[in-house]
């Protein structure tokens, strides 16, 4: 009896290999492009119920990759939530206007959290969605992304942010 139960869990291992083996291979990441952020002053409402509130202005910047291009315009806002374990919810709306001038809307929400001391620093990490019109950027419309972000500097040495997005091939 033992050796019969042997024999099926061994099948049943055997079969769920296989079947892992042959499903879709794992998503790899494609640079797609790269954004400077530029950031206004912050405004700080200060606590809500659900943490301390900051909203940053963006007033502008650049963004380039392969086969796009152009400026961000200024009138976005990052309506950013600090939370009660120090983390900082990120959710920043804005438009991309490219040299061929389409206006493409971005979404970009990540949580943003310092290490703890002695813990390695972690890249921050966002999800964006964009919204384009249909024509030659419609790609962003139908692919998942990741973003990372990290501070920068602009070319008049303004706040900045510089976010590369990577798509999911």
């Amino acid at each position: 009896m033992r050796i019969a139960v042997f024999t099926v869990m061994a099948a049943l291992s055997a079969a769920q290999a296989t079947a892992q083996s042959s499903g879709p291979p794992a998503p790899r990441l494609e640079f797609a492009f790269e954004e400077v952020v530029l950031l206004g002053e912050a405004v700080a409402p200060g606590e809500t119920p659900f943490g301390r509130r900051n909203i940053i202005p963006i007033i502008g910047g650049s963004f380039e990759g392969p086969g796009i291009k152009g400026a961000i315009v200024p009138g976005g806002w990052d309506w950013q939530l600090v939370r009660a374990d120090g983390c900082v919810d990120v959710k920043a709306d804005y438009m991309l206007r490219t040299d061929d001038g389409v206006t493409i809307n971005v979404v970009n929400t990540g949580a943003l959290c310092m290490p703890k001391p002695g813990e390695a620093p972690v890249a921050a990490r966002t999800s964006p969605r964009f919204e384009a019109p249909l024509g030659k950027y419609a790609w962003l419309n139908r692919t998942a992304f990741i973003g990372t972000l990290e501070r920068a500097t602009g070319p008049k040495g303004e706040p900045a942010v510089r976010i590369r997005f990577y798509k999911a091939v």
